[in-house]
């Protein structure tokens, strides 16, 4: 399968983001945990050189606890400050105030040695889609988010979001898709959901996560679906299609049913917790 992105939206989104950029302290960027890398677009380093950055690990009651540790010292290691949350149900949010406030210190007394008191942190939060922007916003501004309508010398028609009085989110910076050459990072992406199914074989896809699971999480399948672990990823989709029931006219497998529950329970959690990836050699789990 060939994993396509659309230069044109990034284009845009990143003339976009080097206007905003020039008015913000901080960048808050959601990445998934099970794939922190594919998750990430690269140019966001480049266009952020010079800003205090905050790395917030989002969806991490899905990912491999162990695998997430160890892409917390590896981010940590990069000089990235890094919080651990679930957007969804709010886990981790609290911890985040505190972590702001040490990523800006230095522009906090910067401000305090000019006279400057209480100017509020000004964040821009970034992600490609499908990794919890929106859904972070929401639960994090709660009801206490007011818009606090524009401000001198930012471009017409911008919205600051003041959270508390020690915080301001700029809303919405435009959504940057990484640009992938390697295919494995739009395979990571596609089995995480974060590419439209509709466009994708969804049979091959979760093939790719049977494979992946067998490899990498052995006795996972066995364990959810009451099957022996073949070495045939066909095998093994028309073993669940046996098990789920999943059966066309003439008694045949019904591999497409059987392959959106692999996909389903797989992005859902109900096949445990997993990540797709481990830092770079030298900082693996232990």
């Amino acid at each position: 399968m060939n994993y396509q992105w659309y230069p044109g939206h990034m284009t845009k989104a990143k003339r976009q983001m080097q206007e905003d950029i020039k008015l913000i302290d901080l960048i808050i960027e959601l990445v998934d945990a099970r794939v922190p890398l594919a998750s990430r677009n690269p140019e966001i380093n480049e266009l952020g050189r010079n800003k205090a950055r905050l790395i917030l690990l989002n969806k991490s009651d899905l990912a491999d606890e162990r695998r997430t540790l160890s892409w917390q010292k590896y981010f940590e290691d990069q000089g990235f400050y890094v919080v651990k949350i679930n957007a969804r149900s709010g886990a981790g949010l609290k911890s985040i105030q505190g972590v702001i406030q040490e990523a800006c210190k230095e522009k906090i007394e910067r401000d305090r040695r000019r006279g400057i008191k209480n100017r509020p942190v000004r964040a821009m939060v970034v992600g490609i889609p499908n990794v919890g922007k929106s859904t972070f916003i929401n639960s994090y501004a709660g009801k206490a988010c007011t818009k606090t309508g524009n401000k001198p010398g930012v471009t017409k028609g911008k919205q600051w979001i003041r959270l508390n009085k020690s915080l301001e989110l700029l809303d919405t910076p435009g959504i940057l898709w990484p640009k992938f050459e390697d295919q494995t990072v739009g395979l990571r992406l596609a089995m995480i959901g974060s590419i439209k199914d509709d466009i994708l074989n969804v049979e091959e896809l979760a093939l790719e996560v049977l494979k992946f699971l067998k490899a990498e999480y052995p006795g996972i399948l066995q364990q959810r679906y009451e099957i022996e672990e073949s070495e045939d990823p066909v095998q093994l989709l028309r073993a669940i299609a046996d098990v789920r029931k999943c059966v066309l006219k003439g008694n045949e497998p019904d591999y497409g049913k059987a392959a959106a529950i692999v996909m389903d329970e797989f992005r859902n959690g109900k096949l445990g917790r997993i990540s797709l990836e481990q830092p770079p050699e030298g900082t693996k789990d232990e």
